[in-house]
């Protein structure tokens, strides 16, 4: 689990220092102030690997640069290791003459599974059993694949390694593959995540396979919604991202049990999931549960998986997976809603999570600041909130009006003579822009009918 992270002429901000909570950590701020760049530097301190430089199809997760080429820069973390429960220490300074990150030569820590949502779509994930390297001793051992990194297409097509090798065989083939699997486990643990993933009113859940196109000889697999069965290539943006999410998750997590089964091995303790832009393609009452989601999701591994078998055996065991470890799971998220953000409020804990937030000042400094979470109760107080610094959640037709009709309420001259035309011609605007029931209309017209101003 990450600790610390310490960056030093990196990024927006020339220096600037996180302690990271134990099970969530939000990220807020306009665009273009950092978050993304954030989650990439978390998943480089966990990795030592770029996405961007695993698999160049990406058009995101580049390497992250110096602010000021002339100076040095340096990134340094403290994480909590999965074997051990130690925490570890590491540096990485830029070097100008190689243009890249140097540190102590190694493996990297063992902090856990690790799995990246992209705001694009794409996919990374770190699995101890597959990404880790051994050097011991004098005994020569060839490197393994740093990282899987996907394209948003390799997420549904497949994934093959630079030799040629069957990384994975996409969303596609794999979902089609569990299906007609009797024994399998793995279209199980799909459809729970599905089931946790879904609003009330709307339960996702794996169809029948079928043909879509006479030029293809592919079985698509199908998604039930309340209206039919529709084949997972027609389904809308939203409910792709939820797809490809549940799919990576249950295809990352089975394919750790099944490496760990070769290298006989316990299955890891430890997740640690990052996801950038939680909301993106997502309608409204799949941002209420998105987050809460995502979090039942990973916390209810060992049920999900409970009494699933793998060569007979069970791929998971529920009463000793983590059994001793205080921490298994871990969460960065970036957010721009304010309804991921109310959707938390009966379980963010101050104890183990923790909210930060970026913020451009009047002067153009980049502040990052955290931020106490409290309850705001509604999506219009948390707009207007230190998250997302709105003056107002109207329309800025609407905020203009009303500004307009405060000003005019402040003026010590409203009785004059043309008090009755200004009032009016200030009334109409509003009526313009809000609703005939908005609460500020209906003081509005209060107010000027007690100090004699005619509204018509």
């Amino acid at each position: 689990m990450l600790k610390k992270l310490k960056l030093s002429n990196v990024g927006p901000i020339p220096e600037f220092e996180f302690e990271f909570g134990d099970r969530l950590n939000l990220f807020t701020g306009d665009n273009g102030l950092g978050k993304s760049f954030l989650l990439d530097i978390i998943w480089y301190a966990l990795t030592r690997k770029w996405p961007a430089d695993v698999n160049k199809n990406l058009t995101s997760g580049y390497m992250a640069r110096p602010l000021d080429l002339l100076k040095p820069a340096k990134i340094t973390f403290d994480l909590e290791t999965a074997q051990s429960k130690t925490i570890k220490d590491y540096s990485v300074s830029f070097s100008r003459e190689r243009q890249s990150w140097t540190g102590k030569a190694g493996r990297p820590y063992i902090s856990g599974l690790v799995i990246y949502a992209h705001a694009d779509g794409s996919f990374s994930v770190w699995d101890p059993a597959r990404n880790y390297w051994d050097k011991k001793g004098n005994i020569d051992i060839q490197e393994r694949q740093p990282a899987y990194v996907f394209s948003p297409t390799e997420i549904w097509d497949g994934l093959k390694s630079g030799d040629g090798k069957q990384i994975c065989a996409g969303l596609i083939q794999d979902w089609a593959k569990w299906i007609i699997n009797e024994k399998g486990w793995e279209i199980g643990v799909l459809e729970k995540m599905l089931e946790l993933l879904s609003p009330p009113d709307i339960k996702l859940a794996c169809g029948k396979l079928t043909r879509i196109d006479t030029e293809d000889i592919r079985d698509i697999p199908t998604i039930k919604m309340p209206y039919g069965e529709v084949p997972v290539l027609w389904a809308s943006a939203g409910i792709r991202r939820i797809l490809s999410f549940a799919y990576f998750l249950a295809w990352s997590l089975s394919e750790h049990i099944k490496a760990s089964n070769l290298l006989g091995m316990a299955p890891t303790p430890h997740i640690i999931f990052l996801m950038d832009e939680v909301e993106s393609h997502l309608h409204p009452k799949w941002q209420r549960i998105i987050m809460r989601g995502i979090m039942g999701v990973l916390e209810k591994i060992p049920q999900v998986f409970s009494g699933q078998k793998y060569n007979d055996a069970p791929v998971l065991d529920k009463t000793n997976w983590g059994k001793g470890k205080k921490n298994r799971i871990q969460i960065f998220a970036a957010t721009h809603s304010a309804l991921v953000m109310s959707s938390l409020e009966q379980s963010f804990d101050e104890a183990q999570d923790k909210w930060y937030d970026f913020d451009l000042a009047s002067n153009g400094v980049l502040n990052l600041t955290h931020r106490y979470f409290e309850l705001l109760g509604d999506i219009d107080t948390w707009l207007t909130s230190n998250a997302f610094d709105l003056t107002s959640s109207r329309s800025i037709e609407a905020e203009k009006a009303i500004n307009q009709a405060n000003d005019f309420l402040d003026n010590p001259n409203m009785m004059e003579s043309c008090k009755n035309i200004d009032g009016n011609k200030i009334y109409q605007g509003l009526l313009k822009t809000l609703s005939p029931k908005d609460e500020f209309l209906l003081r509005f017209r209060y107010i000027c009918e007690k100090k004699g101003i005619k509204i018509i």
